[in-house]
């Protein structure tokens, strides 16, 4: 197998390693696998929420952290492994990081989810809403790339 094959597989491979990873949140605890949701509203809101209740419940809380630790992680083992570098965010500020991840963390707040839940999970149990969601989030993404790429030649 050539370098050129072995490029064409690792979407595959990455697909396929998603959707397991979904599908045994799914089976073994019966949630939802997304991301935003499990970072934002358990992880970021969740501790805060839990920790002045008086009655912290730290399962729920860390089989949420080792589920963005190993998402990290496995992004890092990549390049790790491959030798490829990582991306640079070239002419971007921290707080523009911060704010970013914020309004996305509103977004989802507003739409019930993010493109994981709904374009990975929401998907998969051929949810309609989901559908609509996805397309939303498609449907803009084209948009933004069209304006920042070829009308404000940012990008």
């Amino acid at each position: 197998m050539d370098v050129t094959e072995f490029e064409a597989l690792l979407p595959l491979a990455g697909g396929l390693s998603i959707g397991l990873a979904a599908t045994l949140l799914f089976i073994l605890s019966g949630r939802i696998a997304g991301v935003c949701g499990i970072a934002f509203g358990g992880i970021a809101f969740g501790v805060l929420t839990e920790l002045t209740s008086g009655a912290p419940r730290f399962s729920e809380i860390s089989w949420r952290v080792l589920f963005i630790v190993g998402l990290v992680g496995g992004a890092a083992l990549y390049h790790f492994i491959s030798g490829a570098p990582m991306p640079k965010v070239d002419n971007v500020s921290i707080g523009v990081l911060i704010s970013g991840g914020f309004i996305v963390g509103l977004g989802t707040k507003i739409g019930s989810g993010c493109t994981s839940g709904h374009g990975v999970c929401g998907l998969g149990r051929l949810s309609l809403r989901s559908f609509v969601a996805t397309c939303t989030f498609m449907l803009f993404g084209v948009i933004s790339v069209y304006i920042f790429r070829h009308l404000l030649e940012v990008i």
